[in-house]
């Protein structure tokens, strides 16, 4: 398993690498990097696979535009295209979490002939709704439910990095801490804020690392953010109406390769992204797996890797 840069079309990437055979490309979310992959490239390494997770762009060695609309859903599709490109490779199946499953949902979504199969992990796909922009219906979901702000919402505003910026360490170990399957219930962040209380302050300051996160491994985590800050990583979600806008021609289409979804049972996500997931079928013409992980939280492939491991690589072998 090796680190290294590589230069694509539009930005220098940071990925880390291993095994030889077909490509599978590990796309993470937030707040991760390619690490929260290591469990998986040395399994798909071992499994007769080459497994290449990249830093995202904005995330850890990878280049950081400064313009917020560098962040937009395109753009980082366009990444992931100009890295299998720079690989030498001329297809791969993408693998997503989090933020990263949207990236791989759309991959899937616009470029089939390259991306042969898409395998997600706790978000299901997201049509393009024909309402209208999706912050605008959040926060009347967010008002109907009488719940507070969803914490997307919170993360419109251009300062909201600055509470995580001050002190990475708390904020990191708070959100791994919330969204984790072995913190109880009444610990568990369910993503809504009443006004007035942000995301950092919606979490204990006794906040605890999950099982699975042991302190070098966090401290890499802490490091990366330390250096690179959060607004990057927010400016994913500050674009969420203009990916909707720059979407338009997608409005109505299927995926139609190859497709697998899993979830842990309790992952907070599901609090607002389950009809999505019950309707994934609606929208996934080749779904061939879709499966709940028992009493597992959001970090899956962290949290459950011999599990999220076996599941991939069936998928994987069934293609």
């Amino acid at each position: 398993m090796q680190t290294r840069l590589i230069k694509t079309d539009g930005i220098t990437q940071t990925i880390l690498e291993a095994g030889s055979g077909p490509l599978v490309l590990l796309i993470h979310g937030f707040p991760e990097l390619a690490i929260s992959w290591r469990a998986q490239v040395g399994a798909l390494a071992a499994a007769g696979y080459r497994a290449v997770a990249p830093d995202m762009r904005g995330y850890g060695g990878t280049e950081k535009p400064t313009e917020t609309a560098a962040y937009g859903l395109m753009a980082l599709v366009g990444d992931m295209v100009d890295l299998v490109r720079a690989l030498g490779e001329t297809s791969c199946v993408v693998v997503g979490h989090d933020w990263g499953a949207p990236v791989a949902w759309h991959c899937a979504l616009t470029r089939p002939d390259l991306f042969r199969a898409v395998f997600a992990l706790s978000v299901p796909f997201h049509p393009r709704r024909v309402q209208g922009p999706p912050t605008a219906a959040m926060a009347a979901i967010s008002k109907r439910r009488g719940r507070g702000d969803l914490y997307i919402s919170r993360f419109q505003a251009p300062d909201a990095h600055e509470p995580m910026d001050a002190d990475p360490e708390q904020a990191l170990r708070k959100m791994f801490h919330a969204y984790d399957g072995a913190t109880p219930d009444g610990r568990q962040s369910t993503g809504f804020f009443p006004e007035g209380v942000d995301l950092m302050g919606s979490i204990a300051d006794d906040a605890i690392l999950p099982p699975w996160l042991t302190e070098p491994h966090f401290r890499e985590y802490v490091d990366a953010f330390a250096a690179a800050g959060f607004k990057a990583p927010l400016d994913w979600y500050r674009n969420l109406d203009r990916n909707w806008a720059e979407t338009a021609w997608l409005q109505d289409r299927r995926i139609e390769v190859p497709a697998g979804f899993i979830v842990g049972e309790r992952d907070p996500v599901r609090h607002y992204a389950g009809p999505a997931e019950a309707g994934l079928k609606d929208w996934v013409t080749d779904l061939r797996v879709q499966q709940v992980i028992p009493g597992a939280g959001h970090w899956l492939q962290q949290e459950r890797p011999d599990e999220v491991n076996r599941l991939l690589i069936d998928f994987l072998r069934s293609l």
